[in-house]
């Protein structure tokens, strides 16, 4: 984990850090108080932080700047779980944008597609992408932000064919890394297993250090993955169980009053909760 995703997993509910907790989690890690310190020393030279104190006393506060960039999107997780449960079900339509970004604007044109890429969609082909979800609302709100609004056109078909199929599953095996998005979520399976395991004997710095590790290898597999609805994806998927894994040990943090205050627990802790919520009032129809 790069110590920089350390501090800033251990941002409180009043947007400061606890220098010493930052220590003896990074020490719990595997990381040396020099590299925590150099890694502090970079970020209030960048303007994320501004530190009072010193060494293990000092205290962290974070500035605006590095507060608007860290906040998980909770609503993209919302769907997430919702798919896995199999409340958001496909309603066989693709969403498709496409722009033709003059050479002037070429960052505006590279921003856009950055931002596509981050929704979740495919390249059909030059300036072509496509994603089953929905994201109308999110498009429209990136070519506003990037001035290219008059260059971007989208449109919505049930009608899909590439690579001389048009089969819901073959296209999308077609258009996105499954295996690698696979791959992701069994290291996180991986990872959740041992944490549920470890988390009920643990001190509160190891439950810390276990919910941001946790949180940390969530991030690597969920932020990459389109959220393909369960239609367009191998049965059984991997993402499911995962995921499932995660909400358990979240489950199991929130007996807990350690990491409360964390702002990462209370980020993830928010919507494990409406999962469990659910799950219960389910299985008691």
């Amino acid at each position: 984990m790069p110590t920089r995703t350390l501090v800033e997993s251990m941002l409180r509910d009043d947007a400061t850090i606890d220098a010493g907790a930052l220590y003896d989690v990074a020490g719990e890690l595997g990381m040396t108080d020099q590299q925590v310190r150099l890694c502090i020393k970079r970020l209030v030279a960048d303007g994320q932080f501004v530190q009072d104190g010193r060494g293990r006393k000092a205290v962290l506060r974070a500035t605006d700047e590095l507060r608007s960039t860290i906040t998980p999107d909770l609503d993209y997780l919302r769907l997430m779980y919702a798919q896995d449960r199999g409340d958001a079900p496909w309603d066989g339509r693709w969403h498709v944008v496409a722009f033709a970004v003059p050479e002037s604007v070429r960052p505006a044109r590279d921003a856009m597609r950055d931002a596509i890429v981050r929704l979740g969609g495919a390249a059909v082909q030059g300036g072509l992408y496509v994603s089953p979800n929905d994201w109308g609302g999110e498009i429209a709100d990136a070519a506003e932000q990037l001035a290219i609004a008059e260059h971007v056109t989208t449109l919505t078909t049930t009608d899909l064919s590439v690579g001389g199929t048009d089969e819901p599953r073959v296209v999308a095996a077609h258009l996105w890394p499954l295996h690698d998005i696979a791959e992701r979520h069994r290291r996180l399976l991986a990872v959740a297993g041992r944490a549920l395991s470890a988390l009920p004997d643990a001190s509160p710095t190891a439950q810390l250090t276990v919910a941001i590790e946790l949180a940390a290898e969530f991030t690597r597999a969920v932020e990459p993955d389109p959220l393909l609805p369960p239609e367009l994806l191998p049965q059984p998927w991997i993402g499911v169980a995962a995921r499932a894994k995660v909400a358990d040990c979240w489950a199991e943090l929130l007996k807990s009053d350690a990491p409360q205050r964390i702002k990462l627990f209370q980020w993830y802790s928010e919507v494990v909760a409406e999962v469990a919520a659910r799950s219960s009032s389910a299985a008691s129809v």
